[in-house]
Parts: structure tokens; sequence; C-alpha cells
């Protein structure tokens, strides 16, 4: 789900969405769909593996850091508007291919900072296993969400506005805390949480009603921004807790 409203001119036009084909048709596009994102997840994960296992983890933190973190809230969120804008309008395979990579690098980068964090919390409280738990709790949502949309069937468009609109707010809230010098705090990180949860929901509802066969990159890609949506706020919700 992209973080903002798209300008129309950004808007993909679904004249002929898999949900009008055949049973094998569509089976084969939700297979294609989940096989890339599965794809995207692995090579984020390859990526910080890299960056950790090479110590460049640290300086990539450091200098990142070096700045406010709320900005780099911010670039977060940005950065999902830009990569499904930019994915929206590909007509090209090889153009939604660049996209999600390109997106897959650049979130993996802006990672770094909070994973650092994270695993020197994990060290500070002797829970090792922090950062995997937080994966965890991710997949088991997204599992779950995807389960809804999928065996009910429903038209969860609706929520569209919902997200959009409340990503707008929760930026303009980081740019407040960054003006103001004030925390965002836990309810922020559950708020986000449930905001990502109502994006998987509207984007499995679009990748079964209304995506076209041949965009099964593009809907990856918007899948594997709401699961790094809520992977980041959760992973935040564990680190505050006590």
């Amino acid at each position: 789900m992209a973080p903002f409203p798209l300008p129309s001119s950004m808007n993909p036009t679904y004249d002929v969405p898999v949900a009008s084909l055949g049973t094998e048709a569509r089976a084969a596009f939700l297979m294609r769909t989940y096989t890339h994102l599965l794809g995207a997840i692995l090579l984020f994960a390859g990526i910080q593996f890299v960056l950790f296992s090479t110590g460049l983890a640290l300086p990539i933190a450091s200098a990142m850091l070096s700045v406010s973190w709320l900005l780099v809230l911010g670039a977060f969120m940005i950065v999902g508007y830009l990569a499904s804008a930019a994915a929206a309008r590909a007509t090209s395979r090889a153009g939604q291919y660049a996209a999600l990579g390109a997106y897959v690098v650049v979130e993996a980068l802006i990672f770094v900072p909070l994973l650092v964090m994270a695993a020197a919390i994990a060290a500070e409280r002797g829970d090792p296993n922090l950062i995997g738990k937080a994966a965890w709790v991710t997949l088991l949502g997204f599992s779950g969400l995807t389960a809804v949309a999928f065996f009910s069937r429903k038209d969860f468009s609706f929520l569209g506005a919902l997200v959009k609109w409340g990503m707008i707010v929760a930026l303009l809230g980081i740019v407040a805390a960054v003006l103001f010098d004030f925390e965002l705090g836990t309810w922020f990180s559950v708020a986000m949480i449930g905001l990502a949860g109502a994006a998987i929901l509207k984007d499995t509802s679009d990748i079964l009603l209304r995506y076209p066969e041949d965009r099964h990159v593009s809907a990856a890609l918007q899948l594997f921004a709401s699961v790094a949506l809520m992977f980041w706020y959760v992973l935040r919700l564990f680190m505050s807790r006590d």
C-alpha cells in the first residue's frame, strides 16, 4: 500500500483484472506474486546479513543517526511512496523489477540503524531473540490478515482512504516531533501497526480483485512495503518494552 495517495497520473489502470480470468490464471498470478514477495524478503534479509557480518552496519547506522532519528522515520515513509508510485507507473516488466529491487535495497539501508539499536537493546536485556520475535509476530500478523482477505473475498478498498490519511497524519506527527522536540511513544507504534494491517488487507484485496495478470511484480512491491511497515513498528514496539 502506497503510504500517500498517488496523483491520478500515477494511478495504475487495471482494465483486465486477473479476477476476471480463469482459475488457473488466477492461481498462477498469485503464485508469482507471493514468490516475488518471498524473494524480496530474502533479498532484504541477505543484505542485512552482509552488512552486519562485514561490519558495515555500524558506520551506516552512525551516519544515519547523526541526524534526527525522526527524520529517518520520515524517510522510511517517503521512500515507500516513491517506490509505490514508480511501480504504479511502470508498464514494462523491467521497470517493475527495477522499482522492486531499488525499494528493497533502500529499505534495507534505512532499516540498519533500527536493527543496530534493536541488537544493542537485545544484548542489554539478555534477549538475543528480540528481532526474531518481532519478525515472527509480523509474519503471523501478515498471514492472519492475508487469510482474512482470501477467505472472506471481501473488497477492502474502503480502507484505502483511511490508510492514506493515516499515513499523512503520521508524517505530520513526525515533522511536529522534529520541530518541537518531543518523542513519539508506544501508542504511535501501536497505531502504525494498525495502519500497516489495514494496508495489508487493502493490498491483498486489490491483488485478488483488481491487479492485471502482468503486474505481479508491482503487486509484490506493494505487499512488501506494507510488510516492511508492520515489521518496523512491531520491532519498535518490542524495543520500547521495559
